[in-house]
């Protein structure tokens, strides 16, 4: 990325917000952490993993020194409804010397996407796919008097305490209750939108929105696995249940989340999309990364209409630095020795106090 690169995107909004207040109504995984600055906190996430193949990511993740790793899906390739297949493929995964490492140092958490449930682009029709749940959770060492182990689903939610304030990450499940997509009979691309069907499910929906209503947290970042904001290309994303897309905006809108910030995985490349809404004072962002052991080589180009910078078809991961004190997250797509290939850095607001926002584009 040329160092002359750079682009500043600034909004000035007047509007009233809510004061966030403690009142949940479902569990909460609060997990300790110590980072070596109080006031920051670094966020390390990936997708795209096939354990028989080499990862050259691990060591320059741990030389990041996260406080937490999010899986964002196909954390293995299994792609298989026999049960036994699917616990090799993830003892296969908890053998390689560098998530090994990762283990004993960092936090690890995250969801699943279609490889590791076990069906490819699969969704609610996964004949296996409660087995799959608690095989999934075995491998992310989830205890058996977790939530997750009797809910359908691996939605979860964590919160981190940084000094005196709070990073909220909500995990979500876009697989367990998601409806049947609509294929494209053109064979133009391989989906279509449609306002028909559920990405989340009622049970998830009610527990998203308790976790983002009146949330005392002052950062959010939430885990999709497939993309949010993009969709034009046709494959995977929120876009092919256009209704659950508009849905899950309009509740951001409505809870107004301090410092948002929405991750995915899935598409075997690397991009930050953001989108401005009318009247709103702060922007929604997707930042992509996948990748961790194979990526989009063919990559020709694709319309995304929400992008900013450069799509990166290239093996990497994605890095979060939350300086809470500064009111900023830069976010970085990080490839082999620590390259940092792009960069955005969001200052969010700090509502009622300012209601303005900045983002810096470049390295």
């Amino acid at each position: 990325m040329p160092s002359e690169l750079f682009k500043l995107i600034k909004f000035e909004k007047n509007r009233n917000v809510k004061i966030y207040s403690l009142s949940l109504f479902f569990a909460v995984v609060v997990l300790s952490c110590a980072p070596s600055d109080p006031a920051v906190f670094t966020v390390a996430f990936g997708s795209c993993n096939q354990a028989d193949q080499p990862n050259d990511l691990w060591d320059d993740v741990l030389a990041a020194k996260p406080d937490v790793f999010i899986w964002g899906g196909d954390v293995v390739y299994a792609d298989t409804d026999v049960v036994d297949e699917l616990k090799a493929a993830y003892a296969l995964q908890l053998q390689v010397p560098g998530y090994q490492s990762l283990m004993k140092e960092v936090p690890v958490i995250g969801t699943w996407d279609d490889h590791d449930y076990g069906l490819n682009d699969g969704g609610a029709e996964f004949s296996i796919k409660k087995e799959s749940q608690q095989v999934f959770l075995d491998f992310m060492q989830v205890p058996q008097d977790d939530s997750r182990r009797s809910q359908p689903g691996v939605y979860a939610l964590h919160d981190f305490p940084v000094g005196d304030q709070w990073v909220r990450i909500i995990v979500l499940d876009t697989r367990f209750f998601r409806s049947a997509l609509r294929d494209d009979p053109s064979g133009v691309k391989r989906y279509l939108p449609t306002d028909q069907g559920t990405m989340l499910g009622d049970s998830q929906w009610a527990w998203l929105e308790n976790s983002l209503t009146n949330s005392p947290a002052d950062v959010h970042i939430v885990m999709s696995s497939i993309q949010f904001l993009s969709g034009e290309h046709g494959f995977e994303s929120w876009a092919n249940l256009s209704a659950e897309q508009q849905r899950l905006e309009d509740l951001i809108v409505r809870t107004n989340p301090k410092g948002l910030v929405l991750l995915s995985g899935d598409r075997h490349i690397s991009e930050f999309s953001t989108k401005t809404i009318p009247d709103f004072g702060q922007p929604i962002i997707d930042f992509t990364s996948s990748g961790l052991t194979h990526s989009y080589s063919s990559y020709r180009g694709e319309p995304n209409k929400y992008r900013l910078g450069d799509v990166l078809a290239e093996k990497s991961f994605g890095l979060l630095r939350i300086d809470l004190k500064a009111r900023t997250i830069t976010m970085e797509m990080v490839q082999d020795a620590g390259q940092v290939a792009q960069r955005l850095v969001y200052r969010y607001p700090d509502f009622p106090h300012n209601t303005g926002y900045e983002l810096h584009y470049g390295l």
